[in-house]
């Protein structure tokens, strides 16, 4: 597996690729892998012929009081779990060479990235945006892999994608979870073991959301009351949104005609969890 720290190096080895005709693949990650990111790797191995990872924790989506300082970071760790994963070049860079003396120009991706985390993290998408569109740039991928997880940012990356007539197709692979059902995150090394705990309760909620569509409700108002009762439960949790959403344009709906999505943001004390599922009229099974 190759390392490479230099935006330079990194185009030029990506138009080699290209050149030999060869697919190129990227995943974007702030790094600290867990099995989810591996998921994205094994996923992104199987479709491509050269797989990139981009390790880059981006302080132009953090806010003034938010973690970025104190962001979990391993990069031992983390070259070894690549390289487990069978990827072909690890690209890990720091602020300076992503955002150089004099950077002023950033991308806005404006009614996607209104409300949710975007109401919460003002700012956050447009850093969001802007480092995306620098790696795609970069590594000139045929195919970027995220996660279902950061269900908003992905809509935001495929909107800008489409807008700017970007050569990247966009995926969007499923949430991985821990056994009990708590979405797997980098920030859940954050949680002690009572927060830990009470954070099942974003995994109950949405089995409840679910078991409550199969079951025939389709109101928005009955089904978010349902939710926020399970969470509320909970010790230490403070809801930042609960919204049923449109699952393309984010705009929240009354009722579910045909799909919908469930989003959460959910303080456990200091650290903020989101997670999401998809609720449908012909929901019968679980998340």
């Amino acid at each position: 597996m190759d390392i490479i720290s230099d935006p330079d190096d990194m185009q030029g080895r990506a138009r080699q690729w290209r050149s030999h005709g060869l697919k190129v693949v990227l995943v974007p990650t702030m790094g600290f892998f867990h099995p989810g990111h591996r998921s994205l790797m094994e996923y992104g191995r199987t479709i491509g012929e050269r797989l990139v990872v981009s390790l880059f924790v981006n302080p132009a989506q953090f806010g003034p009081q938010e973690d970025l300082e104190r962001y979990p970071r391993d990069l031992d760790r983390d070259v070894r779990l690549a390289r487990d994963a069978g990827v072909d070049c690890l690209y890990t860079l720091g602020a300076g060479a992503m955002y150089p003396p004099g950077y002023q120009t950033y991308v806005e991706v404006e009614s996607l990235s209104q409300g949710l985390c975007g109401a919460s993290r003002p700012g956050h998408f447009k850093g969001v945006a802007t480092v995306v569109l620098k790696l795609l740039n970069q590594v000139s991928p045929h195919v970027a892999v995220f996660g279902e997880k950061d269900y908003q940012q992905l809509m935001v990356i495929r909107r800008m994608a489409a807008d700017l007539d970007l050569d990247t197709e966009i995926v969007g692979r499923p949430i991985v979870r821990e056994p009990d059902g708590l979405a797997m995150s980098s920030r859940n090394t954050y949680l002690s073991p009572e927060e830990r705990a009470a954070a099942l309760c974003l995994y109950r909620a949405l089995l409840a959301a679910r078991e409550l569509v199969a079951s025939g409700a389709r109101s928005r108002e009955n089904i978010l009351a349902a939710v926020g009762q399970i969470i509320n439960a909970a010790p230490g949790t403070r809801i930042d949104y609960v919204a049923l959403v449109d699952p393309t344009t984010l705009q929240e709906v009354e009722a579910i005609r045909g799909e919908a999505r469930l989003l959460l943001a959910v303080w456990l004390n200091q650290t903020r969890l989101i997670d999401n599922t998809l609720l449908s009229e012909s929901l019968l099974c679980c998340v």
